[in-house]
């Protein structure tokens, strides 16, 4: 066996696991998404692309490659989404989200573990994960990673920009929030969960400046800016379930390449 649930396995088969294993956490949230995707859409999509990668890793072990056992956790549902609460979001501050974490790592550890991966699919909670997982290492004699699944593609080179990746006319509408990327995605992995009937949307003028900052490198957030642009950043009219499929795949391969990598450079010693 590549991967196991936690959920499905007895304590021993869990402690046995995680001597060599990794164990995967993915997070997402429950937040508004426009008119047209379900309030767990980001949650979904974390689940979809780590299953997919599980998926990939137990026919490369089928075929005789040397992968290693992972142990898949529930999924974290809730994140950190108070800008999204002008429509509806079921959010954790901040302090809190990072306290869960703290204490669902510190459990693994307990549990043996000394090798964590999480895979995250909301924007809000990409700095409260990466920090967890510093805090995590330094506390306790682990290794930890920490990644949003559309950072990830299927390039295998180093320095690639993901969004590059896809072409100059999507480029620049990766991850976006309920626009083209999402709901392509959606429509590959949820179909039946997507509203019909997406309008096209109008260019916001002026942009967003939490997605188009003035300058390269800035991170701006200006109050109110969420309910300016209607809860998404881009249109999501032209969305289609062909580029879903091959966004979803990329994503999973780039999950599945860094999970190797995780593995190469992080395996216990025989």
């Amino acid at each position: 066996m590549t991967h196991r649930n936690l959920t499905e396995s007895t304590w021993r088969e869990t402690r046995a696991a995680a001597a060599d294993g990794i164990a995967i956490l993915p997070i997402g949230s429950q937040e508004q998404h426009a008119e047209h995707l379900p309030m767990g859409t980001d949650t979904m999509l974390a689940d979809a692309v780590v299953s997919r990668a599980l998926a990939l890793l137990e026919e490369r072990a089928a075929a005789g490659e040397d992968v290693p056992e992972l142990i898949r956790l529930p999924t974290l549902p809730y994140g950190h989404s108070p800008h999204h609460l002008f429509a509806a979001a079921l959010t954790l501050s901040a302090p809190v989200l990072g306290t869960v974490l703290d204490e669902l790592l510190d459990s693994l550890a307990a549990c043996g573990y000394r090798r964590v991966l999480v895979v995250n699919g909301h924007g809000g909670n990409d700095e409260i994960m990466r920090l967890a997982v510093k805090r995590f290492a330094l506390r306790a004699d682990v290794t930890a990673a920490a990644c949003s699944y559309w950072t990830l593609t299927d390039t295998g080179e180093p320095g690639t920009d993901p969004k590059e990746a896809e072409g100059a006319e999507h480029a620049g509408l990766i991850p976006g929030h309920a626009g083209w990327f999402e709901t392509s995605l959606m429509l590959a992995a949820r179909p039946e969960l997507v509203r019909t009937g997406r309008a096209g949307r109008e260019p916001v003028d002026p942009p967003p400046l939490f997605d188009k900052p003035p300058y390269p490198g800035l991170t701006v957030e200006r109050h109110g800016e969420w309910e300016r642009v209607g809860g998404s950043t881009d249109d999501a009219s032209g969305a289609d379930a062909g580029s879903g499929v091959r966004l979803l795949e990329r994503r999973a391969l780039g999950l599945t390449r860094a999970v190797l990598a995780f593995d190469a450079a992080t395996r216990p010693a025989a």
